[in-house]
């Protein structure tokens, strides 16, 4: 039974794996940050200091 290449290709495998998981966490970093820069993106809404309280509570619907 060769058991040095058994030990050998359990070893390449967990490396191999192990890559793979760092490549996925670096993915997924890259992804989140630029979700983040997309969401700082966004404008922000007009301010609605000046207007009076009743406007923009109702939708106006004629079919």
């Amino acid at each position: 039974m060769d058991i040095a290449g058994s030990v050998s290709a359990l070893v390449n495998s967990t490396n191999a794996q192990q890559l793979s998981v760092a490549v996925l966490k670096k993915a997924l970093d890259s992804q989140t940050q630029a979700a983040l820069s997309l969401i700082e993106a966004i404008p922000k809404p007009p301010s609605t200091a000046g207007l009076p309280p009743h406007v923009g509570r109702n939708i106006n619907t004629t079919a």
